[in-house]
């Protein structure tokens, strides 16, 4: 997968600003390596039961589907949707037009209240800044704190447009990928975002 998606942290009860690569690859191995850990320490059943409890939520619903994105001349696909994303609660997924020259990053990560979701949209807003270079940050009509930040990779090789924004206790990171003099139009930004957050309104429970 070319696109990256960027990602914040949770850890315990605090919000840990950081960007991470959510790409299609290895991120599986995190909560496979737990997993053996906890049923090494007791080999009874309660052992068992508990891992059985700890089985990640599938937030794979919450995501738009590749017919929401409507562009004249590009027929989108998603890929494989990757569940809890950098053994965060979440999903994260990407799409990519019919010869790859556009592609979009969609992440998803379920915080435990709309607080922490808001708490953590700055640092997020933040790290995604030094992300794109020559960024320009404007507000966008999408969620709560919408916010679309635009430039290139910092290679110069493609556009990039970052939307993030939340919606109750999530917060989500669209990155739109294009080649370097054709940057995604702002109102296809907005589409996108706004169809997003309407699947999370409808599926994600307060």
């Amino acid at each position: 997968m070319k696109i990256s998606v960027m990602a914040v942290g949770l850890a315990a009860t605090t919000i840990v600003a950081g960007v991470a690569v959510a790409g299609c690859g290895n991120n599986k191995s995190s909560t496979a390596s737990s997993s053996p850990a906890s049923s090494s320490s007791s080999s009874s059943k309660p052992a068992t039961s508990s891992a059985a409890g700890a089985q990640p939520t599938d937030y794979a619903s919450l995501l738009i589907k590749a017919s929401d994105i409507q562009a004249p001349g590009d027929t989108f696909t998603m890929q494989q949707p990757q569940i809890n994303p950098n053994g965060k609660p979440g999903v994260a997924a990407s799409f990519a037009n019919q010869d790859g020259t556009r592609q979009i990053g969609d992440t998803i990560l379920v915080l435990p209240s709309a607080s922490d979701a808001a708490g953590s949209l700055d640092a997020t807003k933040t790290a995604a800044a030094v992300a794109v270079s020559g960024g320009t940050t404007q507000p966008a009509d999408v969620g709560t704190g919408g916010t679309t930040i635009t430039g290139t990779s910092p290679d110069g090789s493609k556009a990039v447009t970052i939307l993030l924004f939340t919606e109750g206790k999530s917060i989500v990171t669209l990155e739109f990928d294009s080649a370097a003099n054709d940057p995604v139009p702002p109102d296809f930004v907005t589409d996108i975002g706004q169809k997003q957050d309407a699947a999370i309104k409808a599926g994600l429970p307060a």
